[in-house]
């Protein structure tokens, strides 16, 4: 495909040159000779990449184009449909990634030859990974490799020697999930790995697992150890590339050891995929509120074994589903809407889970861990009875909602914290749950007393017997079942915050800095923008790219190491350390920070600035973060860091045209100062940065004392006089 055939919207420019979109927009205002638009429309146009490219290295703005943007553009230029053509990218990943001689073999020879020995070498090793279902994946793929199509895969070829297969994939197939986000529903990679290691641990043998609403796999590519993964999902197209993706990252390469992957299209309820197969684990993020789920057609289908669900319970239908494909004593998770724990038309239905012993846990997500994020869903942890057992007397309720660290919400999340709590509480559940959920025989332990204190973490979990759920409601929401944790804790830890308290508070005392006399009127400096010192090498700019995950269901450290670290919005809005997990495959090369340089939010007005220091050096820079780089023989960081602090300097950088204030850091003002006088200048601003700091330790200490006093108040362990 000719280059200048290439189109690039205006978000496409803002990834080659790493910036934001704002910025786009205002070079295509500010310069006359910016490439006028070749299609799209009004509101998006399209431009085209060979003419943006080189008025981007004209200006300064880009080296080369990388190939990942390249290979990106070709796929979405292909004649063939987005999915068609990444679905044959897929299938020359896999065939590169299993048989690389092969794929060598053929590159070596001339794209009409490639194109018609590359379908047989294709279908051979789609065959062991796919079985008979090969033949409906490969028809999304138009089950041929167009000439076409050659110079498109062989670029793909050049990518995956460069980040590897599965990582190109991913790739790819992120951008394409990213350009279609209406059309699908994701499920976050944290608690995909939080399900997958409730059902399916990392320590057990190896599982045969099924996602009967698949979407893009998310869920069943967390399992740390399938022996076959089966995922229906309804998208003909979207089948075809989830199975390419669960196929990638499996971990073996040998046709003897291949990971068996089963992947077929269609409505679930309605046209079961799978109706003979039983599995070990089903994980599942159902579709919510559907209304046309089927219930008059299916009114006498054997998965209702608890009851037929109302129309207007169709997340319970999946609930039936995914136990009526468990053998017995597997596990199932499902993402459910609290509304599913509460609704009366579903009463009858959870009772008849809990009096089975089919429903194990039921756990509160923090709102902001998933779609939709305005709500904090849950997670139900089901087991199936096996013949004979007698069911559980408890159910395990963990409310979250507590640990969601500062601020809360999407993208601000403490996952670790959160994933942690739920798997140290399944596991002390789970462990006291009898000889196990396998054996028919065994005896479960006694249910506890009446008022009894029933096992768990105050604030966080409680095991429940199941007797106290079976009234008129039956309501499963944990917040109602979990009382809350008292912050004061007892008159002891009380006394130590009161005197770290004391101790920070004196510290601030010695820290405030005293204003030293000046004039009246205000300095008048020559001054320059960072635009104009990164022009003439004095600071280096780039933007961060990089989106923060969840760490792995794994226990890990609280704080990831620095090569895994990413620096988000919030941690230098909040002064906190770096705590996002890098993906796995990226989108981007990660921005690496490194000490001195200077962080800068771009987005809220730009009312915080932060230094790098040695123990962040390392980390990769999230996004709406942007890092001046300083010359140390030029400009002093701290210096630098002061400056744009200035109340009056980001206010003028700032842009106003939408409800998001936007700081445009190249229009950020410094003054032209020699560096000695920087440096006077930067020690200042550093004991200034000391002094904040202090004063937010001082503020959280003083939070925890009072609403400590109040709780052991009300509590009776803090005696009024």
């Amino acid at each position: 495909m000719p280059e200048s055939a290439s189109e690039v919207t205006a978000a496409g420019i803002a990834r080659l040159a790493g910036v934001g979109r704002a910025a786009v927009s205002n070079w295509r205002r500010r310069h006359a000779d910016f490439p006028k638009p070749v299609g799209g429309t009004e509101t998006s146009p399209a431009f085209a990449l060979s003419d943006v490219e080189r008025w981007l290295r004209e200006q300064g703005k880009l080296a080369e184009v990388p190939l990942r943007e390249r290979v990106w553009q070709q796929l979405a230029d292909s004649p063939a449909t987005a999915a068609a053509t990444l679905t044959r990218a897929g299938f020359a990943l896999l065939l590169l990634r299993e048989r690389p001689s092969t794929w060598q073999e053929l590159t070596a020879r001339p794209d009409e030859r490639m194109a018609e020995l590359l379908p047989t070498a294709v279908e051979q090793v789609a065959s062991v990974r796919f079985g008979d279902d090969r033949h409906a994946l490969l028809a999304r793929a138009c089950l041929e490799f167009p000439r076409q199509s050659i110079p498109f895969l062989r670029s793909v070829g050049e990518l995956a020697d460069e980040l590897g297969p599965r990582q190109t994939y991913e790739f790819l197939l992120g951008r394409f999930l990213d350009a279609n986000i209406r059309q699908y529903t994701p499920t976050p990679p944290g608690p995909a790995a939080l399900m997958a290691a409730l059902a399916a641990p990392p320590q057990a043998s190896a599982a045969t697992v099924l996602d009967p609403a698949a979407g893009a796999g998310t869920l069943l590519r967390a399992v740390a150890r399938p022996a076959a993964l089966y995922a229906q999902e309804a998208d003909p197209d979207l089948t075809a590339l989830t199975a390419l993706r669960l196929a990638l990252h499996a971990d073996a390469v040998s046709a003897a050891s291949a990971v068996c992957v089963r992947a077929r299209s269609g409505d679930t309820l309605r046209a079961d995929a799978f109706p003979d197969v039983t599995v070990d684990a089903v994980l599942c993020h159902p579709p919510f509120n559907e209304r046309n789920w089927g219930h008059d057609e299916l009114s006498y289908d054997p998965r209702w074994e608890y009851g037929l669900p109302a129309r207007t319970e169709s997340e319970l239908a999946w609930v039936q589903h995914a136990l009526a494909r468990l053998r017995p004593g597997g596990t199932a998770v499902l993402l459910m809407p609290p509304a599913a724990a509460s609704r009366r038309s579903g009463r009858r239905i959870r009772a008849g889970l809990l009096r089975r012993g089919a429903l194990r846990a039921v756990v509160s997500l923090p709102a902001g861990a998933a779609p939709p994020y305005g709500i904090p869903l849950h997670l139900w942890v089901l087991r199936k009875p096996a013949a004979g057992q007698l069911p559980s007397p408890e159910v395990l309720f963990v409310d979250t909602a507590d640990l969601s660290g500062a601020g809360g919400g999407r993208d601000r999340l403490d996952w670790q914290t959160v994933q942690n709590a739920v798997l140290d509480a399944w596991l002390a559940f789970s462990g006291t749950d009898g000889p196990g959920t396998d054996d028919p025989g065994a005896t479960p332990p006694a249910a506890p007393a009446a008022g009894a204190p029933q096992p768990g973490r105050t604030g966080v979990s409680r095991a429940v017997p199941v007797i106290e759920l079976l009234d008129d409601d039956v309501d499963l929401a944990p917040a109602r079942h979990v009382p809350p944790a008292a912050a004061g804790g007892d008159v002891a830890e009380l006394e130590r915050a009161r005197a770290k308290l004391t101790e920070t508070l004196r510290l601030t005392g010695e820290l405030a800095p005293a204003p030293t006399a000046g004039t009246a009127e205000r300095a008048v400096w020559p001054t320059t923008t960072v635009g104009e010192l990164a022009r003439a090498h004095a600071l280096s700019l780039r933007a961060g790219t990089t989106a923060a995950v969840p760490a792995p269901a794994a226990p890990a450290p609280a704080r990831p190491s620095p090569r895994d670290a990413v620096l988000t919005e919030q941690d230098v809005l909040a002064g906190t350390p770096p705590t996002g997990t890098l993906p796995d495959a990226p989108d981007d090369e990660p921005v690496r920070l490194e000490a001195g340089d200077v962080v800068v939010p771009v987005l809220g007005g730009g009312s915080v600035v932060r230094v790098v220091d040695e123990r962040d050096a390392g980390a990769a820079l999230g996004r709406n973060l942007q890092v001046l780089r300083p010359d140390p023989q030029a400009l002093d960081p701290w210096f630098l860091a002061g400056f744009l602090r200035g109340t009056a300097n980001t206010r003028q950088a700032s842009s106003y045209a939408s409800t998001a204030t936007r700081l445009d850091v190249r229009r950020l003002q410094l003054p032209r100062l020699p560096l000695a006088d920087q440096r006077r200048y930067g020690a200042r601003f550093r004991a200034l940065a000391a002094f904040e700091e202090a004063l937010r330790l001082a503020g959280r200490l003083g939070e925890q004392l009072v609403q400590g006093l109040y709780d052991g108040l009300t509590e009776g362990t803090v005696r009024p006089d």
